[in-house]
């Protein structure tokens, strides 16, 4: 199997810094000369650009949500989107994904319904592992997002390690932003991938902030993905505000993971430069420390726009694709947010039932704590 380098796809270095990163789509969306188009139907190409344009309204509206105290926080991923559902799409059902508190794009692409990603949010349980959104769709399966920097990789690496022993065709995917390769847990993770050869794929949403830290401070390294050099296996910069390339480069790491060169280990760090154009979070005021000349250079790169100019010139979407395409996603939000306010509140206690498999004494305490308080002040705070 060909490494990243021979394979049909172009680099180009036009933006964003001196290094070169792999691009299907110039900013403006036009198809580079001799870029290979990922083999999808046009059906598929559709739905690549439905679930960005639903990731996109579900964003806003769920900041606006927050804003009306209806969310407690949101961890806002509109410039993100693109690389969220296009890196899904690429998976099998068989894999895994290993998610962040951003990643809401994924969990809906891997199958979860809108009410069950908006139950999250509000803290009402969920299931876990692969979802259903009632139609019958299923995708990877989704470990339960993590909220501390970097945790999850060594679960992936893990997981990753357990699918390889087992001789399953699965990959585990973890997606992590720039901020987590400064964590110890990052690199023990990439260790133990290269040195037992694990089926992974590291995917870091290099959005360039770590809330206000900027990555010309987080690392004295040039590029994000040549830390994959350490730990002997390939790293990749991909263009993350171009769904297609971000598509291509996932599956071209998912095939390697499967099916590796016997030159070459199973893991890849791909390093996906995009940019976050709203807040780190709502408890977060981007505008302290970034400029608005700064997300006006990413948003003329913008994900939906570059995707969309391209179907358009290949005679994938029209005015009345587009047009529906829209009605349809702003139904399916309104609905789950209708769906999820009508529901009752969770009772707070039951957040105790299932930290520990069996009786916790200290577990059993704040239980009780909670209950004193609650009949001390009662519930006038939860929603109603």
């Amino acid at each position: 199997m060909s490494t990243i380098q021979d394979a049909d796809l172009v680099r180009t270095n036009d933006y964003a810094d001196d290094h070169p990163e792999v691009r299907v789509l110039d900013p403006s969306g036009n198809l580079l000369p001799g870029a290979r188009v990922p083999d999808l139907s046009d059906e598929e190409f559709r739905a690549l650009y439905e679930g960005i344009v639903e990731a996109r309204h579900f964003d806003e509206r769920a900041v606006s949500w927050q804003r009306q105290g209806r969310l407690a926080t949101y961890a806002p991923m509109s410039g993100q989107e693109g690389a969220q559902v296009a890196s899904t799409l690429a998976l099998a059902d068989d894999d895994w994904v290993f998610p962040t508190y951003r990643e809401h794009a994924v969990r809906r692409l891997a199958g979860f319904s809108l009410p069950d990603i908006l139950r999250g949010l509000l803290g009402v349980e969920l299931p876990v592992g692969t979802a259903d959104d009632g139609t019958g769709q299923t995708g990877p399966t989704v470990a339960p997002e993590a909220i501390p920097i970097a945790t999850q990789l060594p679960h992936a690496t893990g997981a990753a390690m357990a699918a390889g022993y087992e001789g399953d065709e699965a990959v585990a995917v973890a997606h992590f932003g720039d901020g987590a390769t400064s964590e110890g847990d990052f690199h023990e993770a990439m260790n133990f991938a290269g040195v037992f050869d694990a089926p992974a794929v590291f995917l870091c949403h290099n959005n360039q902030w770590a809330i206000s830290m900027p990555r010309r401070r987080q690392t004295a390294s040039a590029t994000l993905a040549q830390k994959a050099d350490a730990y002997g296996f390939e790293g990749i910069r991909v263009d993350g505000m171009d769904p297609l390339a971000v598509y291509s480069i996932t599956e071209y790491a998912r095939e390697k993971a499967l099916d590796p060169d016997p030159e070459n280990l199973r893991p890849t760090l791909v390093e996906s430069v995009e940019y976050r154009y709203g807040a780190h979070t709502t408890a977060d005021d981007p505008d302290v420390y970034r400029d608005d000349e700064e997300v006006a250079y990413w948003r003329e790169r913008d994900p939906l726009d570059r995707l969309e100019t391209f179907l358009r010139d290949t005679g994938r979407l029209d005015d009345e694709r587009v047009d529906a395409i829209e009605t349809r996603v702003e139904q399916r939000v309104a609905d789950a947010i209708d769906a999820v306010e009508s529901e009752a509140v969770p009772d707070p206690d039951a957040m105790f039932d299932h930290v520990t498999a069996g009786e916790s004494p200290r577990r059993e305490s704040q239980r009780e704590y909670l209950r004193r308080l609650r009949e001390r002040h009662g519930d006038s705070l939860l929603r109603e």
